[in-house]
């Protein structure tokens, strides 16, 4: 008897610190989708790694999210909806890019501020003019280690210094 109450007692305490990191977790949440953000459209040639729930960062700091990423079927662009914190007024000809967040981390928005006097309209009809897809890091990488190599293969001819050396294939 005196052991089932201990191990009650255990349980308990786990799940109430369980709902209690819960609750943390949820009260540091900073998410601009909520009832003080606006949406805004950006339209991407490539839009790698980039789902909803994506930040969107200006100045390297998280302003927003993204909420929906599809393709559009008549320009076979990918189109990005970004709800940005009310508070961020971005001007007209601010551009979005979507940058990784280091080597191996995932990809974000990055909103760069323009210098036009007017701002994006907040209405939900606002729409980046000037975008810049994401950057495959990896194929970047391959197409470097190719060319460095001299294509990478093997194209079985011994070059002068192994022929000389007698180390021919």
């Amino acid at each position: 008897m005196r052991e089932s109450l201990f191990e009650t007692l255990v349980g308990l305490a786990v799940v109430f610190v369980a709902g209690f990191f819960l609750v943390f977790s949820l009260s540091q949440r900073s998410d601009a989708g909520k009832a003080g953000g606006y949406v805004l459209l950006a339209k991407f040639p490539r839009a790698d790694a980039v789902a909803p729930g994506t930040d969107v960062r200006v100045a390297g700091v998280k302003v927003g999210s993204v909420t929906d990423v599809k393709v559009n079927p008549e320009t076979l662009r990918a189109e990005v909806k970004l709800t940005v914190s009310r508070d961020i007024q971005l001007p007209l000809d601010s551009t979005a890019k979507i940058q990784a967040d280091g080597l191996l981390g995932g990809n974000y928005v990055f909103l760069e501020p323009g210098g036009d006097p007017d701002n994006m309209p907040t209405d939900g009809s606002g729409v980046f003019e000037y975008t810049s897809g994401s950057v495959d890091i990896l194929r970047l990488l391959i197409d470097a280690v190719t060319a460095a190599g001299g294509g990478g293969g093997d194209t079985g001819e011994a070059t002068e210094g192994q022929a000389s050396q007698g180390m021919a294939p």
